[in-house]
């Protein structure tokens, strides 16, 4: 399909909302909204199993990312994009039975949202990349509280140049 905007030149849209002419920025938003997505249902998840010391903190993380996800759709929109939509379900990448495993999963959501917002702040500028860091940054606290420990620079993964990529939704 192709759309125009007044004072703009036609662009392709794709059924996904993606143009030919999307920029890296819009991008990476996208890729954040992706991940965000994917940690508002695997919080669903963990706190469904956590145990009841640590379901408050489990709830605190779901509302952020709540509020981020929301965010980041209506700077999809202001980039021109149209924000993507949640899928139905998402591929855990390992059986959540427990609150031991809820754990884990909470700490690899955060580790995982994380890696994407690394790639969101070398992508963007001024606020939208302030606002990047700061994602950054809550989401390499929560991984701390969940996990234990710490790595050295959150959100940089060893990859070659490949972007990060939340749970997999499911097909």
């Amino acid at each position: 399909m192709t759309t125009r905007t007044p004072g703009s030149a036609p662009r392709t849209v794709r059924e996904d909302g993606a143009g030919d002419a999307e920029s890296a920025e819009l991008r990476a938003v996208q890729a954040a909204l992706r991940a965000e997505h994917a940690a508002v249902y695997g919080y669903g998840v963990v706190g469904g199993r956590i145990g009841e010391e640590r379901r408050a903190e489990a709830r605190t993380a779901h509302d952020a990312h709540r509020a981020r996800r929301d965010l980041w759709q209506r700077l999809a929109r202001d980039l021109g994009g149209a924000p993507q939509a949640a899928a139905a379900g998402y591929a855990l990448p390992f059986p959540v039975a427990d609150s031991a495993a809820a754990v884990r999963l909470a700490a690899e959501l955060e580790e995982r949202a994380a890696a994407v917002y690394g790639d969101l702040v070398r992508a963007t500028e001024g606020e939208r990349r302030t606002a990047a860091a700061e994602a950054l940054r809550e989401a390499a606290v929560r991984a701390v509280r969940w996990r234990g420990g710490s790595v050295a620079f959150p959100g940089l993964t060893e990859r070659a140049d490949q972007p990060s990529a939340p749970v997999a939704p499911q097909t």
